[in-house]
């Protein structure tokens, strides 16, 4: 019964996702997602674009120059402390940098301005098994599923990456 009661709900929630999305396809329509979903849309574009701190930032972090990202996108929290998504890259390129310190501080920032960031959810998640915290990568990874309707990409790939440090770490899967 609930299989059914789930698959009637998930049937009805794709028909009404497609009838919704329907006329702003044929209209052109689209974009990027907001609250940390990830993709860049043309919103989030010129949002970096119009701060060259952000700008410099974002571009360091494409070209994994962790360095440069931590000081412009440090310069540019300084100015706008609320960006939820500038503190989550901002984090990212600490972990990546190998500061899990101010990572961990970075993410903690970006979750209180949006509990519901996604992307800061799974990279908080990569940066507790980095630190070799599997059981909060996983407590991140429950968050995500509960933030996901359906199985989103930050989802995926924090379970992926979960699967590869079991494997790799046998004895911590435990």
């Amino acid at each position: 019964m609930r299989n059914r009661l789930h698959s009637l709900l998930l049937t009805s929630v794709l028909l009404a996702l497609a009838l919704s999305t329907a006329p702003a396809v044929a209209a052109g329509g689209g974009g990027g997602g907001g609250g940390g979903g990830g993709g860049e849309g043309a919103a989030d574009s010129a949002r970096i674009n119009a701060d060259p701190d952000l700008k410099a930032g974002m571009d360091a972090v494409k070209a994994e120059q962790w360095d440069k990202a931590i000081a412009r996108l440090n310069a540019y929290v300084a100015r706008k402390p609320r960006d939820a998504d500038a503190w989550n890259e901002l984090a990212h390129a600490y972990r990546k940098s190998g500061d899990l310190d101010n990572a961990f501080k970075g993410y903690d920032k970006a979750l209180q301005i949006d509990p519901k960031h996604r992307n800061a959810h799974e990279y908080l998640g990569e940066a507790y098994l980095q630190a070799g915290d599997l059981a909060r990568a996983e407590a991140q990874l429950r968050t995500l599923d509960k933030l996901c309707f359906l199985p989103c990409e930050q989802y995926t790939d924090l379970k992926e990456d979960i699967r590869r440090y079991k494997a790799d770490h046998p004895v911590a899967s435990r």
